[in-house]
């Protein structure tokens, strides 16, 4: 039984290798762009009935087939074959099923170049409009936490050393804004894919008299890729949300690696709701962050998604060539991790439990409000690297007397600068050293108020 040939096939005299058919063959992937294929085809069609490239007729017959295969896919009804290579080719070969000698005249004018360059901008520009509305509901989700724990004590760290007092809600004010950037870099990115290749056609535009402004209106596209070469050939959409990304996981992936530290008993800041933790097949005390450490394992997927799309793309000739079939797996497996880690983080985040007797011993082991002391005495006069030297004594002092730093004695302190006076005691508290950074900005819990609800303002708009 002869094996079945390609769609081009020809112009050859061989029918492909069955090893070449498969290493080729992308529709075990791209099918995920059926139903921006259609839109497109369904737009293309009627702009060649439109411009009298096509007769109204085969428009009619054209518009039923592919409403008809997308029904088909909808339902799981859809036979997808290998020997079609891809999903432009499955569409194709089943709409010339369906219309017969209509669905042949769908492809006039344009080429799988600019067809596959077009589906995927739709289908990433849609997800794209999904992604932001993941990262405004994780935004969201951070707001509410840090508005009930708008003044509740914790340390701050360098170095993850102690360093000064902040509080809990301004904490998780930070990642608000991580995310905000993320939310606007994804809206970037939109703004430069959203341009229409079709009508590119393989490499030099087409002969046909077309109107690519139509179809990029039905389409809903900003403008027109300008260049045919380009257009077929650009992945720089790709890259650059990968890139956009990346950054959101290793975002995600800094604020999971503080809840795991937080969770553990050595910190013992946070408690995790216990559906987002697992246990140990052989100890039964734990309690293991399983869905922040995979988050933060994920992030090295969308790290190499990135890196493999800048090496795709760094040494390709213009225009169209086959390696561009390999921007798919990672943009998908890209658009995927990062849309299930801002859906499982916003209802891990949503659960959290500070442990405020935890955070607070912590503030008071680790000479926090040192700075506050040096910035007292800068008020009463003395050069700031004067006060710094003072207050590191102090703090030696502390550590020999085996307590911290707001817990000497103000005679004790006044051996150190004659400058120190009975009103220092309200200074080194934690909670006169966050009310005391009242700037926007600043982690004074009226200032925390006032950024949520500016954040607020900024994701209703």
């Amino acid at each position: 039984m002869p094996r079945k040939r390609s769609t081009w096939s020809a112009r050859f005299s061989e029918p492909v290798d069955e090893r070449v058919k498969r290493f080729t063959a992308s529709v075990a992937f791209d099918r995920r762009l059926a139903k921006y294929d259609i839109q497109a085809s369904i737009a293309h069609a009627r702009m060649l009935a439109a411009r009298g490239i096509i007769s109204r007729r085969d428009l009619a017959a054209i518009t039923r087939g592919l409403t008809r295969i997308s029904k088909e896919i909808d339902a799981g009804r859809f036979r997808w074959s290998l020997d079609a290579e891809d999903v432009h080719l499955n569409i194709e070969r089943r709409l010339t099923a369906l219309v017969g000698e209509a669905g042949k005249r769908l492809h006039t004018a344009r080429s799988r170049n600019d067809q596959v360059a077009t589906d995927v901008r739709l289908w990433l520009r849609a997800e794209i409009d999904e992604l932001r509305a993941l990262v405004s509901q994780l935004e969201k989700v951070l707001l509410n936490q840090a508005e009930r724990h708008a003044a509740l004590i914790m340390p701050g760290f360098t170095h993850l050393q102690v360093a000064q007092p902040v509080t809990f809600g301004h904490h998780l004010l930070a990642y608000v804004e991580m995310l905000e950037r993320d939310r606007e870099r994804l809206l970037d990115v939109r703004k430069r894919l959203n341009k229409l290749p079709l009508g590119a056609a393989a490499l030099a535009g087409t002969s046909f008299p077309i109107d690519r402004a139509r179809v990029a209106r039905e389409l809903g596209f900003e403008g027109l890729c300008e260049n045919s070469l380009d257009a077929v050939s650009d992945r720089d959409f790709a890259i650059e949300f990968c890139a956009a990304a990346a950054l959101a996981m290793v975002h995600l992936s800094r604020l999971a690696e503080e809840l795991v530290l937080w969770s553990s008993p050595r910190f013992g800041f946070v408690r995790l709701p216990e559906g987002y933790t697992t246990g140990s097949s052989i100890m039964p005390q734990k309690k293991n962050p399983d869905v922040a450490e995979l988050v933060r394992g994920k992030s090295g997927r969308t790290l190499g998604a990135l890196v493999t799309l800048l090496a795709l793309m760094k040494a390709q000739p213009l225009a169209y060539n086959k390696d561009n079939q390999e921007d798919k797996e990672p943009l998908f497996d890209a658009v995927d991790t990062l849309k299930d880690s801002l859906a499982i983080f916003a209802g891990l985040v949503g659960g959290l439990e500070p442990v405020p007797q935890a955070m607070r011993a912590a503030v008071l082991e680790g000479h926090a409000t040192a700075t506050d002391l040096a910035d007292y005495l800068v008020r009463k006069g003395v050069p700031f690297r004067d006060a710094h030297g003072i207050v590191a004594r102090a703090v030696r002092e502390a550590e020999r007397a085996g307590t911290d730093l707001a817990s000497l004695p103000v005679p004790t302190l006044k051996k150190f600068s004659a400058k120190i006076g009975a009103d220092v005691a309200k200074f080194l508290t934690p909670e006169g050293s966050v009310a005391a950074r009242r700037h926007p900005g600043g982690t004074a819990p009226s200032e925390v108020r006032k950024a949520i609800a500016r954040a607020r303002k900024r994701l209703a708009r």
